[in-house]
């Protein structure tokens, strides 16, 4: 087995291949990854979650990275990493045609709502889930290929 580093063009279409990817922020010098679901539309990864510990670290530090994979087997596998700037997107006059956009496209996948919650519309107390998208910044990917 030999490992390749994978084009721009490889690594975009892997992260449109998929849905659910680790999201890793850092507050204080501690690390935090979490699952998520997401969406990549151009140059933007788009998600949603619940108000926690993931969005307050992200609003104080909005450097984040994500990682998406596909391993079929040990020799069969492509990883890819993006860096990126969390941008918030609340549902006022300024951000409400991207807020609906990113609920439009997350919507069209099953379950787009797990793990971030049970379900957006059910939530004691009222709490609205809080969309945001990633600006790619950088992104790099490794694949395994067989040697033959």
């Amino acid at each position: 087995m030999r490992i390749a580093d994978m084009t721009m063009n490889e690594c975009l279409a892997l992260l449109s291949e998929g849905h659910v990817a680790r999201l890793a922020c850092a507050n204080a010098g501690k690390p935090y990854v979490v699952p998520v679901h997401y969406v990549l539309a151009g140059r933007r990864i788009y998600s949603f979650s619940m108000p926690g510990m993931k969005i307050s670290w992200m609003r104080d530090n909005p450097q984040v990275c994500i990682q998406h994979d596909s391993i079929k087997d040990a020799c069969n596998w492509r990883s890819v990493v993006v860096h990126g700037l969390y941008r918030e997107l609340p549902d006022n006059e300024h951000a409400h045609a991207e807020h609906m956009k990113a609920w439009e496209l997350l919507q069209r996948r099953p379950n787009w709502w797990e793990p971030g919650s049970c379900t957006p519309k059910d939530q004691a107390g009222g709490t609205k889930p809080i969309f945001y998208f990633i600006e790619i910044v950088n992104i790099t990917g490794r694949r395994a290929l067989e040697e033959s």
